[in-house]
């Protein structure tokens, strides 16, 4: 597997699927999510509502993955997934392993041999940066699948330069 860095915006990466940092009840929200829904436009929402009336009624729980279409995105699909929020008070990154083991386990059910991944968790909910870029090639580096090309896109330098520490120290 070939892992690269790239900084941007990861709406305009062309890739098979573009996974999405979603929240538990998939109907959009801010950052990377409502960046995805608003370039992807209203088909991936619509996805997500038919996801929400027949498999997940209660949303998708933190650490499991599904697809949707990508909408009017460079991607075929959507891997939505939704990291933990970040605790000093409990320890949840098996959870955040697990979004990135599970989106590729997805990744590989619909076909995808190319995915970008969002620094997962490390916006809104708070996770430290350095340990969230840790996390995502800990978990990318020792995940079982068929994904040939994973993209990290790094939003801003900061996250760029924890990304390359990340990968420098595996």
């Amino acid at each position: 597997m070939r892992i690269s860095i790239v900084e941007g915006d990861i709406t305009g990466v062309a890739v098979d699927a573009i996974v999405n940092a979603a929240n538990s009840s998939l109907l959009g929200g801010g950052g990377v999510d409502g960046a995805i829904h608003h370039a992807g436009g209203p088909e991936i929402l619509a996805a997500c509502r038919k996801l929400r009336e027949t498999t997940l009624p209660a949303g998708l729980p933190p650490g499991q993955a599904v697809a949707t279409t990508a909408g009017h995105l460079p991607a075929t699909w959507v891997i939505h997934t939704v990291g933990p929020v970040y605790s000093t008070r409990e320890d949840r990154r098996s959870t955040l392993l697990a979004a990135y083991t599970n989106s590729l386990r997805v990744a590989d059910e619909v076909g995808a041999t190319s995915v970008a991944f969002p620094l997962l968790s490390a916006g809104a909910y708070g996770w430290p940066l350095d340990d969230a870029a840790d996390a995502a090639v800990e978990a990318i580096k020792g995940a079982t699948t068929h994904v040939e090309d994973v993209r990290l896109v790094a939003f801003g330098d900061r996250a760029s330069a924890a990304l390359e520490r990340a990968l420098r120290a595996d």
